[in-house]
């Protein structure tokens, strides 16, 4: 598995890229699974479903089956924040694993940047930041910058820069 994140502020589009990002590489056979980190509470499950009541009841983990998928939902409670190497280690294999969020984290990543967001470009502190898609040049950015709509252009630069797994597990350790 290799790894390459999309960092960049709250409204920037990382989201939006990534849903046109996903077909692209499928469409290359480039098998893709996505982490996403969620700035607060969030849940996948719905109020009064039993797989909830099992939840509300106390049980640790919830697996959820049917014939089209299956969830397994973890009640973090009083744990910390799992780590982006320990969800890592919870994928199955793939070949490129797109992490959205966890902008702090040490691992190779793609800056989205709007500039109509107002707010400061990450790159410029941020060596881990390998490339920028952005609305407006960046002539000085020392890496590579992209349109937001270079769709292709963004996938190749991804792919090529996505790091194997074990790399990301080692940078984790290092900062850590």
């Amino acid at each position: 598995m290799r790894v390459i994140g999309l960092a960049g502020w709250s409204g920037a589009g990382k989201t939006t890229l990534l849903t046109r990002l996903i077909p692209e590489f499928s469409g290359r056979g480039i098998a893709v699974s996505t982490i996403k980190h969620a700035h607060h509470a969030f849940d996948l499950d719905t109020p009064g479903k039993d797989s909830w009541a099992h939840r509300q009841a106390g049980a640790s983990e919830v697996l959820i089956s049917s014939a089209k998928r299956w969830a397994l939902l973890h009640e973090a409670r009083d744990e910390p924040e799992a780590t982006l190497p320990a969800l890592l280690a919870k994928l199955s294999p793939v070949e490129l694993v797109i992490v959205e969020g966890f902008k702090r984290d040490p691992h190779a990543k793609l800056e989205v940047y709007r500039a109509a967001n107002g707010k400061p470009p990450l790159h410029p502190q941020d060596a881990s930041i390998v490339g920028v898609a952005s609305d407006t040049p960046f002539p000085q950015a020392g890496r590579p910058v992209l349109g937001l709509d270079d769709v292709p252009g963004i996938a190749d630069l991804l792919f090529a820069r996505a790091q194997p797994l074990a790399q990301v597990l080692a940078l984790a350790r290092e900062e850590a």
